[in-house]
């Protein structure tokens, strides 16, 4: 009789547990949003509980028109909803005054969109900077550029574009544009990261490179991630999905 050790099993990793508002990093409870068209009310978002933990890749999915761009702009404080609480960490944040929530943005939350809103007259070392320049003001910056540069050269450097620092955005490509967007994103050190369909404006390739690098730093760097696609394939990618149907999340 044989007495070799049977193989091990491979076994499936314990699922993550479900967020909650009170374990969350970033959470909205209840939250319903309307814009008016004249007298007339639209309603957005009609109710929707939602939250995510420390180091966990969520993608939000549903039809154009369901809320999913509306609820990431809540959640990043760009807007403040209609009824309902947006919290950080435990803290409300959605009825903070507006220098407040410009804090958080700056320091707390990093965030990427489909068009990448950099500065065309700026390299893209400058544009990975610009947000500590803004934050800082002229005499902190100066104080502390050699260290904010490199710094800033650090993070292209990881996104693939160490040799593109003097180069402007008219003379990169739309992968590298998003590139250089995620590298300014990540200047703050944020613990969020908010993107809003981050490979929309990119063709497959690309998109999917760009993928890659947010589930790098992820999971390298344990960065908590929210992400509004319309691409099933993409969605797939992250720990959990969260569907938008007509303003609510789709159980």
């Amino acid at each position: 009789m044989s007495t070799a050790t049977p193989p091990l099993q491979r076994t499936k990793p314990a699922p993550k547990p479900p967020a909650t508002a009170k374990t969350a990093v970033l959470a909205a409870k209840q939250v319903k949003k309307s814009y008016f068209k004249g007298k007339l009310e639209v309603p957005v978002l009609r109710g929707v509980d939602f939250a995510v933990q420390p180091g966990e890749f969520v993608a939000i999915i549903g039809q154009s028109g369901s809320g999913k761009s509306t609820l990431l702009h809540l959640l990043g404080t760009l807007d403040a909803p209609s009824a309902g609480e947006i919290t950080f960490e435990g803290n409300r944040i959605d009825n903070l005054p507006t220098a407040s929530r410009d804090v958080l943005r700056n320091k707390y939350f990093g965030m990427i969109f489909q068009f990448y809103h950099l500065l065309p007259e700026l390299s893209m070392l400058e544009n990975v900077l610009a947000p500590l320049m803004i934050s800082d003001g002229i005499w902190k910056y100066l104080c502390n550029r050699g260290k904010y540069s490199a710094r800033a050269k650090e993070l292209l450097d990881m996104v693939g574009l160490s040799h593109r620092l003097t180069h402007k955005p008219k003379e990169l490509s739309g992968g590298e544009m998003q590139r250089t967007a995620i590298a300014r994103a990540l200047m703050s050190q944020p613990k969020v990261l908010l993107a809003d369909e981050p490979t929309g404006n990119l063709d497959q390739q690309t998109g999917e490179e760009i993928l890659s690098l947010l589930k790098k730093l992820n999971e390298e760097q344990g960065l908590s991630i929210i992400m509004v696609t319309h691409d099933q394939a993409i969605a797939r990618q992250a720990h959990r999905i969260v569907r938008l149907v007509e303003g609510r999340v789709q159980e």
